[in-house]
């Protein structure tokens, strides 16, 4: 229910490290990831993800809690329910799930749109999430602490883990989702260009797309050119290039995000906030 890849893995000029992890998991925590401002993040929508799919995946994988605590004062549930009252609680949750895919599809029936039919199943989903940082430490010492949600923990510290076990790959260019065969023509088409490429890839959230179809190059160059257009600038925000010390560019320490770039060439300079 909980996955966490390293995708991207960047060591700058200066020694500044900038991470970019790939993660499911229950759309219910989603809000307390959101509270880290440090992150660049780009998630799975709501609103582009067909209905037939996330009912699918409610009825075969809902999310579920990890620890299904006993009721008592404070934010905490430190105690979980008993045997019984757990297997209780667990009928009961999925009961729910199924109940909502049912709705759903209902709903889809009767010919709503998938922005409205899905958000009935959100409590069940599992989301998936980009995230780009050069800041992590205060992020993993509030989440994986003890008083953290369970699930928040869990995922925080298989995060921390994932972390742990990869190797940075020292480069002036942090270009999540892009191919070795795509980097290696970094100096033939420009760092602008595969940053656009990736910026794309960033807003699908993965590899694949959301209608199962592989990437393609000219796709994701206009889905580029509509985002900018459009003014949807996070995906922007996964792609840098290193700089020569550890000053900060907007929420990147040592890098100068693609975003920044953009605006810059907009505005004529980069505030670095």
């Amino acid at each position: 229910m909980i996955d966490v890849k390293v995708i991207a893995d960047t060591l700058s000029r200066a020694g500044v490290r900038l991470t970019t992890v790939q993660l499911v998991y229950p759309r219910f925590i989603h809000a307390e990831l959101l509270t880290h401002r440090a992150f660049s993040r780009n998630a799975s929508s709501s609103r582009a993800v067909p209905v037939s799919k996330m009912i699918q995946q409610v009825r075969d994988c809902p999310a579920t809690p990890q620890h299904w605590g006993k009721n008592q004062p404070g934010m905490q549930a430190k105690e979980e329910l008993n045997p019984h009252h757990r297997v209780l609680a667990e009928l009961a949750w999925n009961f729910a799930a199924h109940q909502a895919a049912g709705t759903a599809e209902y709903l889809t029936g009767i010919g709503l749109h998938k922005q409205v039919a899905n958000r009935i199943l959100e409590p069940f989903q599992l989301i998936h999430v980009v995230v780009t940082a050069t800041d992590w430490d205060n992020f993993f010492k509030l989440r994986c602490h003890a008083d953290a949600q369970p699930e928040m923990q869990v995922l925080a510290c298989a995060m921390r883990d994932a972390m742990s076990e990869s190797a940075p790959v020292q480069s002036d260019v942090h270009l999540p989702y892009l191919s070795v065969d795509e980097l290696e023509t970094l100096n033939k088409v420009g760092f602008e260009h595969l940053a656009r490429i990736s910026a794309a890839r960033c807003a699908r959230v993965s590899y694949i797309n959301h209608d199962d179809t592989v990437p393609d190059v000219e796709k994701d160059l206009a889905l580029a050119h509509k985002l900018k257009e459009s003014g949807h600038m996070s995906p922007f925000e996964h792609q840098a290039q290193s700089l020569s010390d550890g000053s900060y560019c907007k929420n990147f320490r040592g890098w100068k995000q693609f975003r920044a770039t953009i605006e810059a060439q907009q505005n004529g300079n980069c505030t670095g906030n």
